[in-house]
């Protein structure tokens, strides 16, 4: 297994580059496809600026390369052929989402691998970490070329203003679900000058369509009818752009498989949040560890009741099944590559999904550990005082991450503003996910809490997973005010410091903390983002944001302190 995902990981490096060298791969990269096509509207040249060697050696330390070597010993022959042939899919999600960063991605890589820049190797290895030409931890600034990267990515003509595409569909109303639609590109007509909506299944076929061959290669393999269901349902998926039916199969989904492939998160378009990145998460299910943490999620519809805020902010209209997954993984693709890695997801998105039937909580167990030991536990004695910084526990990391992801299912969803109703990720537009990642954090400490407070978790542990948490708000902040998680964390850090939960020690040089002031400001705290949410008002959403989520001096002083430690790692499977 180990053998056939090492040469899975090879493919993917190349396949990411766009310089595949079997002939697999190139039958999948026809040179005029229509997402490379796009090409044509914008000619920004890469080659105006490359950061020095000093510069590019210091971003490639942030990362720590960590073995992860799984272990997969207790799948059958059978799971082993299936996930290889799922590590293929992945390879495809590389392929688009590279893509989706930028349609430019492939012939600034070629324009790399042809030159004489001094650092060339340096620089592919940093343009295949990021995906493209810009730092993923330092606000997606370019250490190639001098082309800023667009706030829609390659999702939107890059002349595009959010008031062209607004007076468009004004003009145009019988287009406005296609643009808003979270599955497709709006590019720019040549000949008109006008916008136009192309479905993802045709801008990305040359790698849809063997993706889908591939599902249905996987699911002939497979005797697991729940897995074999999925597979055929995405597959049908990527070639209709519909994923209703294959998100409510994968939430059935049963066995040691675990795998979300497709387009899922709304991150990297930083202008609207509408449109949707493909992935792929290929995991082995560790049974023992699942059933320990199912539990919870029977506390769902009680952690509903019990939010701080009245009444009508209380969502009861999704369900609450949300099956939860302690996994490995063993492989990925697409979005889950680049930057900063993930340690668990709460899928899908789809509204109507959830309401039917809740979401799917993963953790992903060995990258978690590996964060935890190489990262946040040497981390808290440059935040805290002595005293507390030993506090901390990887047990609580996990109780964080998990709470997280079932707050995610908790909260507004789908409201009524002016009378009609519309969902806060339609309200909130790009305001979205750094308000969602921020109450998910915020409201999963809240959580913990109220099982401690039950007796599911222990009560005398209060003391250090609150530690644990605040120490956690400076892993986030130190990818940069731009993404979501990080705005996320360092609105309650700008919360916490206001509500005196958290304060400077002079001596020390670090934070001390009140518990109980922190325990009070995370519930005061839930509170008003859940009516931000559930109020569904875009202005009130950005002021909220503007004065909270930034960072002081001494979060900033902190934060370069910690120029010793790597920002994330980069797991090798």
């Amino acid at each position: 297994m180990n053998k056939l995902l090492a040469v899975s990981l090879i493919a993917l490096c190349a396949a990411a580059c766009g310089q595949g060298d079997n002939a697999e791969t190139k039958e999948t990269q026809p040179e005029n496809t229509a997402a490379d096509a796009t090409q044509a509207t914008d000619t920004t040249d890469g080659n105006g600026f490359v950061a020095d060697e000093a510069a590019l050696r210091a971003m490639r330390a942030q990362f720590a390369v960590v073995e992860m070597n799984p272990d997969t010993s207790f799948l059958t022959d059978e799971e082993r052929a299936v996930i290889n042939k799922l590590n293929e899919v992945g390879v495809l999600m590389s392929e688009i989402y590279l893509r989706q960063r930028s349609p430019h991605n492939p012939s600034w890589r070629a324009e790399i691998a042809a030159s004489d820049e001094p650092d060339k190797d340096l620089l592919l290895n940093l343009f295949d970490l990021h995906f493209g030409p810009w730092d993923t931890l330092n606000e997606n600034k370019p250490f190639y070329g001098d082309a800023p990267m667009p706030l829609g990515a390659g999702f939107y003509p890059p002349d595009m203003t959010k008031e062209e595409f607004e007076q468009w569909i004004a003009d145009h109303p019988e287009d406005e679900d296609a643009f808003r639609s979270g599955y497709t590109i709006i590019v720019r007509d040549p000949a008109s000058g006008g916008l136009e909506a192309i479905p993802y299944s045709t801008m990305y076929a040359a790698w849809l369509q063997p993706a889908a061959a591939l599902m249905r290669e996987a699911a002939d393999m497979t005797s697991n009818e729940s897995l074999k269901n999925f597979l055929n349902l995405r597959a049908d998926s990527f070639l209709s752009d519909d994923y209703y039916e294959s998100e409510i199969a994968w939430m059935d989904l049963e066995g040691p498989i675990e795998a979300a492939i497709g387009p899922y998160e709304v991150y990297t378009d930083a202008l609207f949040g509408y449109k949707t990145a493909y992935e792929a998460f290929i995991t082995v299910k560790n049974p023992e560890e699942s059933a320990a943490l199912a539990k919870y999620k029977d506390f769902l519809r009680d952690m509903e009741a019990n939010l701080p805020v009245d009444e009508s902010y209380k969502n009861f209209k999704r369900g609450f099944e949300s099956p939860i997954a302690a996994t490995y993984q063993v492989h990925g693709g697409g979005d889950n590559v680049p930057g900063v890695q993930t340690i668990a997801f709460n899928l899908p998105n789809d509204e109507r999904v959830r309401e039917a039937k809740g979401a799917k909580k993963v953790i992903l167990n060995n990258v978690l550990g590996a964060k935890f030991d190489r990262i946040l536990a040497p981390m808290a004695e440059l935040v805290l005082v002595p005293e507390q910084a030993g506090l901390l526990k990887k047990q609580h990391m996990q109780n964080k991450t998990l709470f997280h992801e079932l707050s995610h299912s908790l909260g507004p969803g789908t409201i009524t503003v002016d009378g009609e109703e519309t969902t806060v990720a339609a309200q909130l537009q790009e305001l979205y996910s750094p308000i969602e990642e921020g109450k998910a954090d915020v409201m999963g400490g809240y959580n913990v809490l109220y099982m401690m407070e039950r007796g599911e978790l222990s009560a005398d542990e209060r003391d250090s997973y609150l530690a644990t948490h605040f120490v956690g708000l400076f892993r986030s902040m130190r990818f940069g005010t731009v993404a979501a998680h990080a705005r996320g964390a360092a609105f309650q850090y700008t919360y916490f410091i206001e509500s005196g939960a958290a304060t400077w020690d002079e001596e020390a040089g670090r934070f001390r903390l009140d518990f109980d002031k922190l325990a009070q400001a995370m519930s005061d705290l839930t509170a008003k983002v859940v009516i931000v949410q559930g109020d569904g008002n875009y202005d009130v959403a950005k002021t909220f944001l503007d004065d909270y989520a930034k960072l002081d001096a001494r979060a900033e002083g902190v934060i370069a302190s910690m120029t010793e430690l790597p920002v994330d790692i980069q797991p090798i499977y």
